[in-house]
């Protein structure tokens, strides 16, 4: 069973995806929280495998108890639920810990795919959308300069490609065709980075390469110009 917890000050929003989560053989809704100090506290006694965050919450937003989850309850993923129109807020979340976002107005399949990819170790941000995030936001993270070798000094020239691929947002599909690479092989490469590098998921290592200056510039099929 997938233990999901919720955290939205709005308790229509809450009942909705309760229904949800509720009908599905595989998930189990372990507690509700209408504000960030509630869904730390929440976290924290629960130890839920997922937690639905929402950004805009009374006292302790959603990005701050993003933070204090993942430092304090590792175990727990945090999908950050937001609108489009709030990309800042998402990004903000990806760089406290979280390992996905999802928009509110999602499809139910989309919002139980996220939250079963998450559980299962993946990061549930799809590539058009990362290259969206990192278009919008990604200049405003300088690289940290003279760091970008000895950060990636354990990494093969291969993995280091990798690691530049998944940066510009691309999938292990195009990852695969761009490197003419098997898809098996790919992602065998994408778990050896992120051991090596200690990242949790691929969202953290987007960050990665964006903040080591690795992924500027870098085009992927259905990339957007620059």
């Amino acid at each position: 069973m997938i233990r999901v917890a919720i955290a939205d000050d709005q308790q229509l929003v809450r009942m909705g995806f309760r229904m949800v989560l509720e009908a599905q053989r595989d998930i189990e809704v372990v507690g509700e929280a209408s504000d960030g100090a509630a869904a730390i506290a929440l976290a924290e006694r629960e130890r839920p495998h997922v937690m639905l965050m929402d950004v805009r919450m009374p006292g302790t937003d959603g990005l701050a108890a993003t933070a204090a989850i993942t430092a304090s309850v590792p175990d727990t993923r945090v999908l950050i639920l937001t609108t489009f129109d709030l990309d800042e807020y998402a990004f903000g979340g990806l760089r406290a810990g979280a390992s996905g976002f999802l928009l509110k107005d999602a499809r139910p399949d989309d919002l139980l795919g996220a939250i079963r990819a998450i559980a299962a170790g993946d990061a549930a941000v799809s590539p058009r959308i990362t290259r969206r995030m990192l278009e919008l936001f990604g200049t405003s993270l300088p690289a940290q300069k003279g760091q970008g070798d000895d950060a990636t000094a354990a990494l093969t020239p291969r993995e280091r490609e990798i690691l530049v691929a998944i940066g510009a947002g691309l999938s292990n599909t195009e990852i695969a065709t761009a490197l003419f690479l098997t898809e098996s092989t790919v992602k065998t490469h994408v778990g050896r980075v992120l051991a090596k590098l200690q990242l949790r998921d691929r969202v953290q290592a987007v960050i990665f390469a964006y903040e080591h200056g690795l992924a500027r510039g870098v085009q992927g099929p259905g990339a957007p110009a620059s």
